[in-house]
């Protein structure tokens, strides 16, 4: 637990405080927090690493970027609850109001980064289908995987374009779709019915923290994601701890291959993955692999891992089962 001084001490300065109140808003690299309060990186890095030693801010690595957000933990809760309490003078009103401003330009420069990407990387895409299997396949072979029950609330992490909210979400009794790109999400808006009313939940969020209570959903799939994440396991893991006794998890991914090139040119993490590895990852979190489906390509392999969190009774599935 961090002494109360220490982040009183943490505090005592206004670009500290800045970085606070910038962070409550959403979480941010480094170097978009240097462009917002127009400071030199390492002069903001310094000041990252007082809060993060009094531990106000966490700092979580994604390849050569450092993200940062406010710690969850209890010992800060009531210094945050304060900064809501707080009547600002006029002065810090008006900074408060210029980086919330310069905070909404970083999102848009985002979003324009997100829709050159994909506007520049259509071909290549396209190149990626060619060497496995046509999505309708895939598509096809989920929708017989989950098809044996109810989804009841379902979870796509990853919703990019909303593709899975199609398919699943008639069938759900509640839909939550999360994607760190607020682009992709204006994408998977235009996907939901017209007739959505509250049922639909499209969410900005990172699939290492999920915005949800523990035990609330029961049907999580993660379709052309996990190769993304730079700690699979750990995304795995906070699937499980979001899903219900007897819940299901659909994986949709790579299996294992050695396509350099996806990695360098595509901004994969992983180049697949093995049997191995996701059954060692569920069981690690308490899920139980009940199903392997192999859906071979030109060069690439499309995997469906189907797991269930243990605790309740689970059903057997006609098939191979793969440990």
């Amino acid at each position: 637990m961090h002494a109360a001084l220490d982040i009183f001490r943490a505090l005592g300065d206004p670009t500290r405080l800045r970085i606070v109140h910038l962070l409550r808003a959403m979480e941010l690299a480094v170097g978009e927090i240097a462009q917002i309060v127009g400071q030199s990186q390492p002069r903001v890095s310094r000041h990252v690493r007082i809060l993060t030693e009094a531990g106000l801010v966490e700092r979580r690595k994604e390849g050569n970027w450092v993200f940062l957000r406010l710690s969850r933990t209890p010992p800060v809760a009531p210094f945050l609850t304060l900064f809501d309490r707080l009547e600002p003078s006029a002065a810090e009103a008006l900074w408060q109001a210029a980086d919330l401003a310069r905070l909404a330009a970083v999102r848009a420069d985002r979003a324009r980064a997100a829709e050159s990407y994909f506007a520049e990387h259509a071909e290549q895409w396209d190149a990626i289908r060619s060497l496995h299997v046509a999505e309708a396949d895939v598509e096809a072979a989920m929708i017989a995987l989950l098809a044996r029950e109810p989804i009841g609330r379902m979870l796509d992490i990853g919703t990019g374009t909303g593709r899975m909210i199609e398919l699943f979400g008639a069938q759900a009794d509640e839909v939550t779709a999360l994607d760190r790109s607020p682009d992709m999400l204006r994408l998977a808006r235009a996907k939901l019915p017209q007739d959505a009313g509250g049922k639909y939940a499209l969410l900005l969020g990172d699939f290492l923290d999920l915005p949800l209570e523990a035990g609330s959903i029961d049907t999580v799939v993660l379709h052309q994601v996990l190769h993304y994440a730079q700690a699979p396991q750990a995304v795995i893991a906070e699937a499980a701890r979001v899903m219900a006794k007897g819940g299901r998890v659909l994986i949709a991914d790579f299996a294992a291959h050695e396509r350099e090139e996806l990695r360098t040119r595509d901004q994969h993490a992983r180049l697949g993955f093995s049997d191995d590895q996701i059954a060692g990852w569920f069981a690690e979190v308490g899920l139980a692999l009940e199903w392997v489906e192999t859906l071979p390509g030109q060069e690439l392999t499309v995997q469906l891992w189907l797991g269930r969190r243990t605790g309740a009774q689970v059903l057997p599935i006609e098939g191979r089962i793969s440990a």
